[in-house]
């Protein structure tokens, strides 16, 4: 007995010293003393609810615990995240874990605990770091629990503070933007309105009651999640428009900053030209543009420059066409300067949230604003938890009318996901067909392959793995998982079966989009950082760090697999591509605009093809795809004014395509570093 008590006051002492190093007992607030509360967030993935997270919170006299549990099925892929949090009830950080549980491995992605002169972080992929004490601190990173980010609010709200520090980086920045109402069963609900920067890029929309307890959160990171409380769906309309709103005034503000200039005539003279159109670099040239058109090129000595026009010196550098990313999913206004820092004129968005993706097509097509041209292909999917989104076409009727609301908001395609049923592709590519949209996207699980997705009606086809189905036609079944085959299958496979599928695609003009740059990062082995193989990786902006710089990689044994794989998927591309068949450059994000270099350079280095042909994946390939092709993606008189200018040529070296200083997009000329400050891509040490 003398033992147990003798134990109990050595843990009370314990507790009482973290206690008042945390600056608590003497400024306890009432308000949490023996405060009890538990709730429900609903997770929301493009708006398909997809999981939920429990928590629970309660209060003795001197702290809070709170802890939390989320589950999710996103697509089949069952995982969860585990929170706990120890605060003094002055609401001061105590201790912060947070677990992500996928199947049976359990993976830390942070801890962090206070000790009496320093602040101890451990985070994945991350040596532990000692800090020293904060006055005021709150632990968090990307993927906070809703359970643990709503003490972040408390603690900004009740402490009256606009900005915090946050561990193990970054800080949080909560602004007030409006009151709204949510009408739930018929009640009105007052809700404050806040959009909160430094936890994912860009920002997140937030809501709470009068009470400041959080009730729901609208944020990106490059796919669109909305968490709502249990009670509150009936107001998910409200959160997702207001999100809208507040992410078009952001990009507003960018378009401020940035400066593009206005002016109706200018001259780029000077430089080398790379017109996508030959593969010989033009010297010494000028380049006139008026009303964002070009109206001449010619040598810097033989053309004229227009009294009016504003005269930019672009000597030593070089023009190409504006590349185009064809398989963006741009779910945030960031992108919009980042895109054209990158050189980037043009993307395919290949899904996205119909709210979200059109507003911000209209800000840059019709307001003006900082951005890339946005060619939107709405999502589509079939039954099931392992649908993608909340747009479904189960039925011929659904997928008329899926044909008819993509349409009549002005897309212009319609991308098929995995869980669509044969007949029902059928349909929605006759339906587009009728209405001058085309049909992209995956081979669809029943399909099984993609010769039989192209009879269907397909125009075009994502994703390296699918694509190449077509070699197989004859011996896919559904018992081969994601149609990822060995590199001992693809190293079998005949110049017969590699021609009869080239003789295919090229009967039905069939688009490829092959997204090869996934595979690079895929194959990273575990322990390499990713500028092993994206050079420009460190410059991703901070709160992006954990999703995309670091990755767990995998096995030596796996990686040079991976390696050997695409190495070869390479090859044979190259070899549909020297034959005719389009193929397009595309992301699908990766690393935010740094990938479609990858993705290009990956080309010219295993497809055989040289710099020239790898851009014209980027330019002409996929403006004439899309129907854009006497308008846009080679620097031609009279075609649009859109044209990235390099610091180096990339005909002589294709990864001098990263060397993008400005860019000129829809006749507006922009210096590269204010878009990039723009969209917060900075270095991190």
């Amino acid at each position: 007995m003398i033992i147990k008590y003798s134990k109990k006051i050595k843990q009370l002492s314990k507790l009482s010293v973290l206690l008042m190093l945390a600056g608590c007992a003497s400024k306890t607030s009432t308000k949490w003393e023996n405060y009890t509360d538990e709730g429900t967030f609903l997770v929301y993935r493009r708006q398909s609810l997809i999981g939920e997270e429990s928590y629970t919170l309660s209060a003795n006299k001197d702290t809070i615990t709170l802890s939390s549990l989320q589950g999710e099925n996103e697509r089949g892929r069952i995982s969860g995240v585990q929170t706990n949090l120890l605060l003094t009830t002055n609401l001061t950080p105590i201790s912060y874990e947070n677990k992500r549980i996928r199947g049976e491995d359990t993976i830390s992605n942070l801890t962090v605990d206070v000790k009496a002169d320093k602040i101890i972080v451990k985070e994945k992929f991350f040596d532990t770091v000692e800090h020293e004490k904060l006055d005021d601190f709150f632990p968090l990173h990307s993927n906070i629990s809703a359970g643990a980010e709503m003490m972040l609010y408390y603690y900004c709200l009740e402490k009256n503070l606009k900005t915090v520090p946050t561990l193990p980086r970054n800080e949080v920045t909560i602004t007030f933007k409006k009151k709204d109402t949510a009408v739930i069963k018929g009640e009105k609900i007052p809700l404050n309105r806040y959009v909160v920067t430094g936890i994912n890029w860009g920002g997140r929309t937030i809501w709470t009651d009068e009470s400041n307890k959080l009730i729901a959160i609208v944020k990106a990171n490059t796919q669109i999640r909305e968490l709502i409380r249990k009670g509150y769906e009936d107001a998910k309309q409200l959160f997702i428009d207001g999100n809208v709103e507040e992410e078009i005034a952001q990009l507003k503000q960018y378009t401020k900053e940035v400066n593009g200039d206005l002016s109706a005539v200018k001259a780029l003279v000077g430089a080398d030209l790379v017109d996508a159109v030959t593969d010989v670099t033009q010297k010494n040239m000028t380049v006139i543009i008026e009303n964002g058109k070009i109206k001449t090129i010619g040598k810097k000595d033989e053309v004229e420059i227009p009294e009016n026009a504003k005269v930019i010196d672009v000597s030593g550098k070089t023009l190409i066409p504006g590349l185009f990313d064809m398989h963006a999913h741009s779910n945030q206004v960031q992108w919009g300067p980042a895109y054209l820092a990158g050189g980037v004129t043009t993307i395919r968005d290949n899904g996205n949230e119909l709210e979200f993706a059109t507003a911000f097509r209209d800000e840059i097509a019709v307001n003006g604003a900082a951005g890339p041209e946005i060619l939107l292909a709405g999502m589509t999917d079939g039954p099931g938890v392992k649908g993608n989104g909340i747009i479904r076409a189960r039925s011929v009727e659904e997928a008329k009318e899926v044909v008819e609301l993509y349409h009549s908001n002005g897309y212009k395609q319609i991308k098929i996901y995995t869980s669509v049923a044969p007949e029902i592709v059928e349909v929605l590519a006759t339906e587009a067909h009728k209405r001058g949209m085309t049909v992209t996207g995956h081979v669809p699980i029943q399909a099984r392959h993609a010769k039989k997705a192209v009879e269907l009606g397909m125009d075009m086809l994502s994703h390296r793995s699918r694509i190449l189905t077509v070699l197989y036609s004859d011996k896919v079944t559904k018992n081969l998982k994601r149609a990822v085959y060995p590199t001992l299958s693809l190293n079998s496979i005949t110049d017969e079966r590699i021609n009869d599928a080239i003789d295919f695609y090229l009967e039905n003009k069939t688009v490829l989009d092959p997204t090869i740059a996934l595979d690079v990062v895929r194959s990273l082995e575990t322990g390499n950082p990713l500028e092993t193989i994206e050079p420009d990786a460190y410059r991703i902006a901070p709160e992006l760090w954990e999703g995309k710089r670091f990755r767990a990689g995998v096995s030596a044994k796996k990686s040079e697999e991976g390696r050997e794989t695409y190495m070869k998927s390479m090859e044979i591309l190259g070899k549909f591509y020297k034959a005719g068949i389009p193929i397009v450059a595309g992301t699908d994000n990766v690393v935010p605009v740094f990938s479609l270099y990858l993705e290009i350079e990956t080309y010219q280095k295993y497809g055989d093809m040289s710099p020239f042909e790898a851009i014209k994946t980027a330019t002409i390939n996929p403006a004439t795809a899309m129907g854009l092709g006497e308008q846009t993606g080679s620097l031609e008189v009279g075609k649009d004014a859109d044209i990235a200018i390099l610091d180096k040529n990339p005909l002589e070296d294709i990864t001098n395509i990263r060397t993008v200083s400005a860019v000129v997009s829809d006749g507006r000329y922009y210096n590269s570093n204010p878009l990039w400050k723009a969209a917060d891509f900075k270095p991190k040490e």
